[in-house]
């Protein structure tokens, strides 16, 4: 058998470039609030709203790039490094619960074609599993919103970083999610939008990683963040620029059986 492991965000769904700017508003907004009305710890110097807004948006971006060399920090982490250096007394639970809430209106939308995708290598025999690094919402915000997206009958393990120590690119969260699948490395072709997708499907020892490149049109605090030079057309000789074109790959790479 073969396995097919799947990037979440800007693969399989996508926010419009200009919900994206105000998911990503929306969370330092929802942090900010969090910190200044918490209480001050005692000889904590006071703090202005905009030093509070400073401190998170450096953690959460302190957080990125940490994801870059493969290391989880999760949003609760973000908002308790946010409240030590401001000397604030935060609950991490009133950020997540004001997160979930915002998850729970946002406009997602699938990829192009996605089930056509899906069922065809459901179809040849693919064993198929999903990868995500979630630096800014937990995984288990994002199961329910792919469970009414219908995507849950597809994917035999879902793996998000927050609930493991390593992000992508570390070859230990692809190793994670092929442990679930039953496949070894060279029985396993990757497909995601970016850098760490490509990098990290290489140093696990995948059969191949797939550039996928339909949806990278990202909103400007994303691109800031996630696709720093370098990183927002990483090399690999395999692109694909639909999931048409991906699926032609994935069976000229590696056929299921």
């Amino acid at each position: 058998m073969a396995s097919v492991t799947i990037d979440l965000w800007h693969t399989l769904i996508y926010l419009e470039p200009e919900d994206e700017e105000a998911y990503m508003q929306a969370q330092v907004s929802i942090a900010t609030e969090v910190l200044a009305s918490s209480p001050r710890r005692p000889g904590a110097s006071g703090s202005t709203r905009e030093e509070l807004e400073r401190a998170f948006e450096r953690e959460y971006a302190r957080a990125v790039a940490e994801s870059g060399q493969g290391h989880t920090v999760t949003p609760a982490e973000q908002l308790e490094r946010a409240a030590r250096s401001t000397g604030r007394d935060a609950s991490p639970d009133r950020y997540l619960r004001g997160l979930a809430e915002e998850i729970d209106r946002l406009p997602f939308e699938r990829a192009p074609r996605a089930f056509g995708f899906l069922d065809a290598l459901k179809g040849d025999g693919y064993h198929l599993g999903l990868i995500s690094n979630t630096v800014g919402e937990p995984g288990r915000f994002l199961r329910p919103v792919l469970e009414r997206m219908g995507f849950q009958p597809y994917f035999e393990t879902y793996v998000f970083s927050d609930e493991h120590p390593w992000t992508k690119p570390s070859p230990e969260i692809f190793r994670a999610a092929l442990a679930g699948l039953g496949d070894p490395p060279d029985r396993a072709v990757h497909i995601g939008d970016g850098w760490s997708d490509v990098e990290g499907a290489k140093r696990a020892g995948l059969r191949a990683a797939i550039l996928y490149t339909e949806l990278n049109h990202y909103g400007a605090r994303y691109k800031e963040l996630f696709l720093p030079p370098g990183w927002d057309r990483p090399e690999t000789e395999h692109v694909a620029a639909n999931l048409e074109e991906a699926l032609t790959e994935i069976r000229g790479l590696l056929p299921a059986v």
